[in-house]
C-alpha cells in the first residue's frame, strides 16, 4: 500500500459545505478515507456528501454548528456514528468579517477567534482519545497568508490565522507523542466564498496572482498534494509545520 493512501483511515472535515472544506472532503475521500462532512448547512452537506458516494467512495454528512469550543464538544461524538472514531482532521470551518479595524465589535472579534482558532484545538482535543486508542492520528489546521503578512479589513482574521501557526506547534508538542501529527496549511488566494470580494473585482485578483512566484492564482484542486500528504503516513514524522500553498507569494 501507498503511504499515500487513506484506505482504513476515517476522515472528519469541518466547514465542508463550501469552499476549501467541500473540495477537500472529496479529495481525502477518493484517497480511500472514509470521510464525514460537517457544517451548519445540512442540505450543502448532504449534497456533497451525495456527489462523493456517487462517484463511489464513503462520506457521510453530520450537520453541526460549531461555532464555539463548546458546541464543538458537544458534537464530537456524533461524528464517530458513521465510520468509527476520526484518526484525520480537517480544521476548515472559518469566518472572515472583513471589518476595518475602527468598526471591529468585541462580538464579531469573539465569533472570529472562536471558529476560527479556539473551536480547532477543543474539537481536536475532543477526539484525541479516539486517535489515542488508534495510535495514529493526522490533524491539519487551515492557516492562511494572513498567518504571516496583513491584510487591510482582516485584523480579527489575521490575528486568528495567526494564531493557528503557533497554535499547530502547541498541539504537536503536546500530542505527538502519542503518534498524532499536528501541521497547517497555509493557502493563497483561493475562490472561495471567503475570497469572493477579491475574486469579484478582476483587478484586485489579477494583483495578488501577480504577486506570487508563479504568476496565478490557486486553484482548489492546488491543495490536494498537501492535503493527501500531511493526511498520510508519508506526514509521520512530519509535526509542527505550516506548508504555504502559496504559488510562492509568502517568498517575494
Amino acid at each position: 500500500m501507498s503511504i499515500f493512501s487513506l484506505e482504513g483511515r476515517v476522515a472528519l472535515v469541518t466547514g465542508a459545505s463550501s469552499g476549501i472544506g467541500r473540495h477537500l472532503a472529496g479529495t481525502l475521500a477518493r484517497h480511500g478515507a472514509a470521510t464525514v462532512l460537517t457544517a451548519r448547512r445540512e442540505a450543502a452537506i448532504a449534497e456533497r456528501a451525495e456527489e462523493i458516494t456517487a462517484e463511489g467512495y464513503r462520506a457521510a454528512a453530520v450537520p453541526a454548528d460549531l461555532s464555539t469550543p463548546a458546541s464543538a464538544q458537544q458534537h464530537a461524538a456524533q461524528f464517530s456514528q458513521p465510520f468509527g472514531a476520526p484518526d484525520i482532521l480537517i480544521n476548515a470551518a472559518g469566518l472572515n468579517p472583513r471589518a476595518p479595524a475602527d468598526n471591529l465589535t468585541p462580538e464579531t472579534w469573539a465569533a472570529t477567534l472562536d471558529l476560527n482558532l479556539a473551536v480547532p484545538f477543543f474539537l481536536a482535543q475532543a477526539l484525541i482519545p479516539g486517535m489515542r486508542a488508534k495510535r495514529t492520528g493526522n490533524i491539519v489546521n487551515i492557516a492562511s497568508l494572513q498567518s504571516f503578512r496583513a491584510f487591510a479589513n482582516g485584523l480579527a482574521y489575521g490575528a486568528s490565522k495567526g494564531g493557528i501557526v503557533q497554535l499547530t506547534r502547541a498541539m504537536a508538542e503536546a500530542w505527538s507523542p502519542d503518534g498524532i501529527v499536528v501541521n497547517a496549511i497555509a493557502p493563497g488566494f483561493f475562490p472561495t466564498e471567503l475570497t469572493a470580494p477579491v475574486f469579484a473585482d478582476d483587478s484586485v485578483a489579477d494583483h495578488h496572482a501577480s504577486m506570487t512566484a508563479i504568476g496565478r492564482n490557486g486553484r482548489l484542486e492546488d491543495l490536494d498534494g498537501a492535503v493527501v500528504f500531511l493526511s498520510s503516513r508519508a506526514a509521520g514524522y512530519v509535526t509542527g509545520q505550516t506548508l504555504a500553498v502559496d504559488g510562492g507569494y509568502t517568498a517575494k
